[in-house]
């Protein structure tokens, strides 16, 4: 059931589900302690999305990693993590206007996609996606949690 939430309001999106979260982040702090190889973080991240497909941070995960040598998968992660993140957002009552603030963890999955198809789009030379990307992210969190340039 949609729950009519007025217009500028801050907005919680749910959880990803059950533990994926946690999974993700644990994942992602082995990665970077050097305990996983990137093959092997990528397979526990594809495992995650397998188990969890609406699983945002593990979708927002398998973008980061790839996008410096891969960006047309990394755009495809992003893109994807993105879209989950809309039917989140909609399920619960979020119309797409009001605020989804960085301080809420369970926000952040789907503004670390978004950001990562900004930049993704960049680098594909995607100019009116990223720009509009670059917008949507200064609508959902004005306080700029990534420190991007403001739009123009």
């Amino acid at each position: 059931m949609a729950v009519n939430i007025p217009f500028g309001v801050r907005v919680i999106l749910p959880d990803d589900p059950d533990n994926s979260r946690e999974q993700t982040e644990a994942a992602q702090t082995a990665f970077e302690a050097g305990q996983l190889d990137a093959a092997a973080y990528r397979e526990r991240l594809n495992t995650i999305v397998r188990a969890y497909p609406t699983c945002l941070s593990a979708w927002a995960a398998l973008g980061e990693l790839s996008l410096p040598d891969d960006v047309i998968a990394a755009y495809a992660y992003f893109r994807t993590g993105y879209h989950r993140g809309l039917d989140r957002g909609r399920a619960s009552g979020w119309n797409g206007a009001q605020q989804l603030p960085w301080e809420h963890e369970s926000n952040r999955g789907f503004l670390r996609c978004l950001y990562g198809l900004m930049l993704a789009a960049t680098e594909i030379n995607e100019a009116s996606e990223a720009a509009r990307t670059r917008e949507f992210l200064f609508v959902l969190d004005p306080e700029n949690p990534f420190e991007i340039e403001p739009p123009e």
